[in-house]
């Protein structure tokens, strides 16, 4: 008998286990009709800027139709109806009580595909720690509405769109974003053959700009590397390949307001910045040269470049968010415009007043001169200014800012 016949074998004897070493999926007879009462549903509070589809795909329910119908139903809310900040939400997520034998017996299936989906839907959940325990410790098993009641719930799931990024054993899980945001849920497959470098500026031996908060000194580097990092995660849950041009492998997505400055930023793919501001520019621009050209030789036709920064002026200059383009390139004013256009759409909606003064403009700037992708350069504020402050400060704020590049990037 050879090895992968063995494994097989052992695997078909045998029913998976649980991070507690609890066999969790199956039992060595066929599952009995569940005795379970009418389960009850999750709950979830809205966040700012929450809408129904954001609050769904951060539980891993947007691909299904069928779960945003459930939502407004059993919240008793009208199709495109917003959330209240601070409000407890129903999820169409089930609470059934686990039995300690199966979760196909718990719920009376007989799938064992489904069972593994929701087991892994149960260790994500614990993973991103929207559970506070394992359900085979506390005996909630969650179970998506989805799983049971939409006909297209065992939709595939797609390879890592950038291995590179990736760890061996472990898909759709990328160290860069650090523990809690490292899991990167498949959300949708719109971008999939499409290829970005996103570039935060400075870091290493330059912080970039800085401000002061308090005593709180404020570093451009670190403020564009984590919005930069938010909107590559948001590239990769669409399916598109998205390198971190700027990496620092100990810092991750952050959630608080004040971002320590370090200088142990590193370029793609971990090599050390040069004190020389040239030479570390080139060794930018040279790492994307080497990915586009890898790429172009593959086939992928789109290609673009997102340079991210934080501005620099009189600190009582208050700045909207502006986008540059090199002069000689066409395509990239129609790009940035793109993008401007998003953020014009959302100051209508978001800001009391209404008003956007943000621009487009042609610069000739050294990462749109030098590298070969189409590209748009950022400026997210004025990191001087207290108003502009709070645009890169409050967590929520960077969120919406990754939130709007990519909706700006994807239309």
């Amino acid at each position: 008998m050879t090895q992968k016949v063995v494994l097989i074998f052992m695997i078909l004897l045998f029913p998976l286990y649980d991070a507690g070493q609890k066999a969790v999926v199956a039992e060595k007879q066929s599952p009995k009709e569940t005795t379970n009462p009418k389960p009850a549903y999750v709950k979830a509070t809205a966040l700012a800027g929450d809408g129904v589809n954001i609050l769904l795909r951060r539980y891993g329910l947007f691909d299904y139709p069928c779960n945003r119908d459930e939502f407004y139903k059993i919240n008793k809310l009208k199709k495109n109806s917003g959330l209240i900040v601070g409000h407890e939400y129903q999820l169409p997520i089930f609470i059934y009580k686990y039995n300690g034998k199966s979760i196909r017996s718990t719920i009376g299936i007989d799938d064992w595909d489904r069972a593994v989906r929701i087991q892994e839907f149960n260790l994500e959940m614990l993973s991103q720690k929207f559970r506070a325990q394992a359900f085979t410790d506390n005996k909630d098993l969650w179970v998506p509405f989805h799983e049971l009641n939409c006909p297209d719930a065992n939709i595939p799931k797609t390879e890592l769109p950038d291995p590179e990024l990736g760890v061996k054993g472990k898909p759709r899980h990328y160290p860069i974003f650090g523990q809690k945001y490292a899991y990167t849920p498949q959300e949708s497959k719109k971008l999939v053959g499409k290829v970005f470098y996103v570039s935060s500026g400075h870091g290493g031996p330059d912080p970039g700009a800085q401000g002061k908060s308090g005593n709180h000194t404020l570093c451009e580097d670190e403020y564009a590397y984590d919005v930069s990092l938010r909107l590559v995660r948001n590239l990769i849950a669409h399916g598109a390949t998205a390198y971190m041009i700027t990496r620092d492998e100990n810092d991750g997505i952050r959630d608080g307001r004040y971002l320590k400055c370090d200088a142990d930023e590193r370029t793609w793919p971990a090599k050390k910045m040069p004190v020389n501001q040239k030479e570390r520019l080139f060794l930018r621009s040279d790492a994307i040269n080497d990915l586009y050209e890898k790429h172009r030789k593959q086939g992928v036709v789109e290609q673009k470049l997102i340079a991210i920064h934080v501005d620099s002026r009189s600190r009582g200059m208050q700045t909207d968010v502006f986008f540059y383009y090199h002069p000689d390139s066409d395509e990239g004013k129609k790009f940035a415009g793109k993008i401007h256009r998003t953020f014009i759409k959302k100051y209508k909606k978001y800001r009391r007043t209404g008003e956007y003064h943000g621009t487009v403009t042609s610069r000739d700037l050294h990462m749109l001169r030098e590298c070969k992708p189409v590209g748009v350069y950022i400026e997210l504020g004025n990191i001087r200014n207290p108003f502009d402050q709070q645009r890169i400060m409050i967590e929520a704020n960077r969120r919406a800012l990754a939130a709007w590049l990519y909706e700006g990037l994807s239309n």
